[in-house]
């Protein structure tokens, strides 16, 4: 017997419902990166709602094996303390990365309007 056939139901019920909650909020989170207009608000929906996601599959997956295999698999805390020291960290360098630019580029904007052209000589004067 493999170990979905011999799960009891206390435990793939739970199982079932982090799964199907996970990739609810996962697809929730690629809705919002498609739908949302600016770039700053495109990264916040996804950075939160995919550690969430994947928060709910990693506890599914370690509730699975350690009812298949009669004993404590923790394998996943890793992965998910893994994910959740670095998910927000690499969102946070992305946001700073693109304040950094859009300042660059208004700095750069201002600058170019500040500056005049050179005059140029008349043909009157030229004669």
């Amino acid at each position: 017997m493999s170990g979905a056939e011999s799960l009891s139901w206390w435990v793939a019920i739970p199982v079932a419902l982090l799964l199907v909650l996970g990739g609810l909020i996962s697809v929730i989170g690629a809705f919002g990166l498609a739908r949302l207009q600016t770039f700053y608000q495109r990264m916040h929906g996804p950075a939160i709602t995919i550690t969430l996601g994947a928060g709910c599959v990693l506890l599914a997956s370690m509730l699975f094996f350690t009812a298949s295999q009669s004993r404590l698999v923790i394998h996943e805390l890793l992965i998910s303390l893994f994910v959740l020291m670095t998910a927000p960290v690499v969102s946070m360098l992305i946001m700073r990365a693109a304040v950094y630019r859009d300042l660059h580029a208004r700095h750069s904007a201002a600058l170019d309007d500040r500056i005049e052209p050179a005059e140029k000589p008349d043909d009157a004067s030229l004669s």
